[in-house]
């Protein structure tokens, strides 16, 4: 039946869900969330087909293949705009809006959020909603002084680029180095001959980036992919 005028003009102006799911399990146990990345300003409308958002397609396919039995949710975060935009700090809301949905969707289920660049930083940000309970962050733009109280009773895993030009490895140290006073654990390790996009040693990223959401959400039955020191007081490792 074709739907009048009215009908089309409503759904025009109906407002697009942040929560982007890709599997969506009818009794989940837990979720993992994913933000790519974007730009520190724009206001033009952020869209699927960028090249930072479809970036993260291989580490959905990476991370569905590492949690076979099917019974967590994976979805990403749809952005409004395409960048962070200085106090306004547009990805933030964005991701909390994703994950009230989420809450709605699945219940009160233990949700890892998995951001890149810019997705870190919101992923940063909104780590104290209820539903999280770990950050994995991927070459995350932290610039220094980000907040870290957000995270007590969270884990934190940062992975950076050893070559990275866009983001600092060094910030993100420091904002490890912080979060262990108040996060359950914090852990980083630095990939060796790491590039921002994670285009080389790609197969790497994936893989690891995989291993480290399987462990969070299950320690028991997946091992963890990295090693001791990265959760140790000095400097982060080579991986």
């Amino acid at each position: 039946m074709r739907r009048n005028r009215n009908d089309q003009e409503a759904s025009l102006r109906a407002p697009v869900s942040p929560l982007v799911p890709r599997l969506l399990p009818s009794r989940p146990r837990a979720a993992v969330l994913l933000l790519h990345g974007g730009r520190e300003a724009g206001l033009t409308p952020s869209r699927p087909w960028h090249p930072a958002a479809l970036r993260m397609r291989p580490f959905h396919r990476a991370i569905e293949a590492a949690l076979p039995h099917g019974d967590v949710v994976l979805a990403r975060v749809r952005y409004r705009l395409r960048g962070w935009n200085d106090v306004r700090a547009d990805p933030v809301p964005d991701t909390l809006d994703a994950l009230n949905r989420l809450a709605e969707l699945a219940g009160p289920v233990p949700t890892v959020l998995v951001g890149h660049s810019m997705g870190a930083r919101a992923a940063l940000h909104a780590a104290g909603h209820p539903q999280v309970c770990a950050v994995l962050a991927l070459a995350p733009w932290w610039p220094s002084g980000e907040p870290v109280h957000q995270l007590a009773g969270r884990q934190v895993v940062v992975l950076h680029g050893e070559d990275d030009r866009v983001t600092s490895p060094v910030d993100s140290a420091d904002c490890v180095r912080r979060a262990r006073g108040t996060a359950a654990g914090a852990a980083m390790g630095v990939v060796r001959d790491g590039d921002h996009a994670m285009l080389r040693r790609h197969r790497f990223w994936h893989r690891t980036a995989a291993s480290v959401v399987a462990h969070l959400l299950d320690p028991t039955a997946h091992p963890d992919p990295l090693p001791r020191q990265c959760y140790g007081p000095g400097d982060a490792p080579l991986l």
